[in-house]
């Protein structure tokens, strides 16, 4: 299995993921419920991600991880196809719980497939090349879905993405290119990870990604309520904030040799990531918008940073190092897209704002406190 088809799968299955976003406002009219209720859509599809990679770190040591991956996008596909037949909310909840059990596994086969074929300076370059086409396909999955609804009907989205992600399946040589792992202790793989710096950049990724998921899953009521935008489509634009975080994972490797400390230069995304936020309070749709697209900019360099960084400093197993920070990575979504959005009806936006730009510092700390306890012990 080449490259370029791996990164094509993984565009194509994080549509599965992420459409229903743009969707959450039109389905919680459709079936009249909430918003927190409809934002459940996210929260159901991401703590399955944020348990089972632990499991599937382990499971998949000694698996092929391209036939797991094959038979993972036909799940995915059946289980799309389905979703256009709900009738019932509970029903349209119980497809995107499947869909939550199946993508962690493509995602933790995805990850540590690239860890296992490229070492080293490759490792960066592959892993952000990776990180962009989960920027493509979370920004195409949204526009197209809003682009569908707008046009002809949200329902065909989501049989056009199931089309996609069988015609890949059947191009993945899963026998001529197997990808495998030797087998290695649990014990000693959880040991090597138990490390300082390791465990605080998993729970810095949580952080993360719960500002990130919160405020993409709570931003169609957002742009309704306080910017008055009812299109569909035009909701679906203003997700192009998410292109340029794709723009920024492609600049993080030249970053990376420009910057002596990486601890240091994820402290310093966190702070701006941090003030993007905090630009938010002011409810000008200018303002706002600029912010979000530099929220998303920063929010990808973290991560494109993060995840290779791991790899370096991990002895584990690739599965089982890739599985953990797919599981904090998406612990931190499911929280941050069912919690906040609580806040969020009860007290309104700026109270939103402010439990994300505290949860923001709470990553910042979790990556600069650490380093300079490591920093005082050298020094002593």
């Amino acid at each position: 299995m080449s490259y370029w088809l791996l990164l094509c799968c993984s565009v194509v299955i994080f549509f599965v993921l992420y459409a229903v976003q743009p969707l959450l406002a039109l389905f919680s009219e459709q079936y009249n419920v909430s918003p927190a209720t409809a934002g459940s859509l996210m929260t159901l599809t991401m703590l399955p991600l944020a348990i089972a990679p632990l499991l599937y770190g382990v499971l998949l040591n000694r698996r092929n991880l391209y036939k797991v991956l094959q038979w993972i996008m036909v799940i995915l596909a059946l289980s799309n196809a389905l979703i256009p037949f709900t009738e019932q909310f509970w029903q349209l909840q119980t497809l995107r719980l499947i869909q939550g059990i199946a993508l962690p596994a493509a995602l933790t086969a995805m990850t540590a497939s690239i860890a296992l074929r490229y070492k080293d300076a490759d490792i960066s370059s592959k892993m952000s090349g990776y990180i962009g086409s989960t920027i493509a396909g979370g920004f195409l999955g949204r526009a197209l879905a809003a682009a569908f609804s707008e046009y002809i009907n949200w329902q065909s989205f989501f049989w056009f993405n199931s089309a996609l992600l069988i015609f890949l399946a059947l191009l993945i040589r899963a026998k001529k290119s197997p990808i495998r792992q030797a087998h290695s202790p649990l014990r000693g793989n959880l040991k090597a990870l138990a490390n300082a710096r390791i465990m605080s950049l998993y729970a810095a990724v949580f952080c993360m990604f719960f500002c990130f998921a919160a405020l993409l899953n709570y931003l169609p009521f957002i742009l309704r309520s306080t910017y008055a935008m009812t299109s569909t489509k035009n909701i679906g634009l203003v997700y192009s904030g998410y292109l340029l975080g794709a723009l920024a994972t492609l600049l993080t490797p030249y970053l990376h040799k420009r910057c002596n400390n990486l601890f240091g230069f994820l402290g310093a995304m966190f702070v701006f990531y941090t003030v993007t936020i905090a630009m938010m309070y002011w409810q000008q749709f200018e303002l706002f918008l600029m912010a979000f697209t530099c929220f998303c900019a920063s929010m990808f360099i973290i991560h494109a940073t993060a995840a290779p960084l791991v790899n370096k400093l991990s002895r584990a197993s690739a599965s089982l190092t890739n599985g953990v920070y797919v599981s904090f990575y998406y612990c931190g979504g499911a929280l941050g897209s069912f919690l906040p959005g609580l806040l969020y009806q009860a007290y309104g936006e700026r109270a939103f704002l402010t439990c994300l730009a505290f949860v923001c510092l709470a990553g910042y700390a979790f990556i600069v406190v650490p380093e300079r306890l490591a920093t005082s012990r050298t020094k002593g």
